[in-house]
């Protein structure tokens, strides 16, 4: 790496921690995800214009995180359009968007743009030009693995750009460690385990393991999150209702509640 390069980092490090260290305007516009205890945490819900991130650390989970990346988006657009950005890796790999999924989720694919780019250097630029036009509810950028292109300094222009047009950002990476960035809040998502709906044939809502592994202006936490598709808000898993077996008198251990299916977001592939 040379001197200019590092020299620029360092100075791009050194702005970030002034930044942290202020106190958040009290006008910020914040979105509530109906989750009691997350909001709580993030002080009454997620920030608009700036840049979120949304890691599924392995393959297996990125549907479970495609649903939360459309629920957070979902509810950051506030009936406005949405611009999706995907990778053609990550759509080999972990499959194209359902707009089935989409509807299934309550959510209106009419009012999503999907767009596909060859690399994570085109998503980038795309997404920045997108954060540019305030018509815009939200900007995801999905990406596959360990982008380089993603760097500090590409983070600092997203949220530069969010910023300036009051559009949010959601950068979602699958099958990719967390690095440095700008991002206001940073997610690591993975499915949970849902309980079966009224009758045993009908699938569960759908459960999220959401984890907040960074909070720029306060703390992190992790939580269960069930998403309600007919008010299309998360919050905490709902009892089951269903009765279960009765344990036998010579047994000694708890009858295992019954297992649901996992349900967080359907993909076509």
């Amino acid at each position: 790496m040379s001197s200019a390069r590092m020299s620029t980092l360092a100075s791009l490090r050194d702005t970030i921690r002034r930044l942290e260290a202020q106190t958040m305007p009290q006008c910020a516009e914040r979105v509530a995800l109906g989750h009691a205890g997350a909001d709580a945490t993030l002080q009454g819900g997620l920030l608009r214009g700036v840049l979120h991130e949304v890691f599924a650390l392995e393959t297996r989970q990125s549907a479970s995180a495609t649903g939360f990346v459309a629920g957070i988006a979902q509810r950051l657009a506030q009936q406005r359009p949405m611009l999706w950005v995907q990778q053609d890796f990550a759509e080999a790999e972990a499959g194209m968007l359902s707009m089935s999924g989409f509807v299934e989720l309550g959510l209106d694919p009419r009012r999503l743009v999907l767009v596909r780019v060859p690399n994570a250097e085109t998503a980038l630029r795309a997404g920045s030009d997108a954060l540019a036009c305030d018509a815009l509810g939200a900007v995801v950028l999905e990406l596959w693995g360990r982008a380089k292109a993603f760097d500090l300094v590409a983070s600092r222009r997203l949220t530069l750009a969010a910023q300036s047009s009051g559009v949010p950002c959601v950068m979602f990476c699958t099958a990719a460690e967390p690095a440095l960035s700008t991002a206001e809040t940073r997610w690591v998502v993975r499915a949970a385990r849902s309980l079966p709906g009224p009758t045993w044939e009908v699938w569960g809502a759908p459960v999220l393991d959401a984890e907040l592994v960074r909070n720029r202006h306060g703390q992190t936490g992790r939580w269960i999150m069930e998403w309600n598709c007919d008010e299309r808000i998360f919050h905490e898993p709902a009892a089951d209702s269903q009765p279960l077996v009765s344990a036998l008198a010579d047994r000694s251990h708890q009858t295992p509640a019954p297992a649901g299916r996992l349900v967080a977001f359907k993909r076509a592939g």
